[in-house]
């Protein structure tokens, strides 16, 4: 039996926000983080703390876009990724 692969071709690729830096007003970027994510107080500032960190995973263009700029209208360092195509394997 062969092995047969298919790739999904999207329309549009998504993309993870990646915290770089908090910078120095880290509450505020808590706050934000804490926003965009749903997460609890204390989980966001663990992830906060702990960079380089995906604060969005998989996320549209446009939603990455404006959680950057969020987070960079707090002062904090924060790019976003686009998201690598996966890795085919044979078994």
């Amino acid at each position: 039996m062969a092995d047969e692969y298919f790739l999904l071709a999207f329309d549009e690729v998504p993309h993870d926000v990646v915290l770089t830096d908090p910078g120095t007003r880290a509450m505020d970027v808590v706050q934000v983080v804490r926003r965009l994510t749903g997460l609890s107080l204390w989980r966001s500032k663990l992830l906060t703390t702990q960079v380089p960190a995906v604060v969005l995973a998989g996320v549209p263009e446009e939603d990455a876009a404006a959680a950057v700029s969020a987070l960079r209208g707090v002062g904090a360092q924060a790019e976003a990724r686009e998201r690598q195509e996966p890795a085919f394997r044979k078994h």
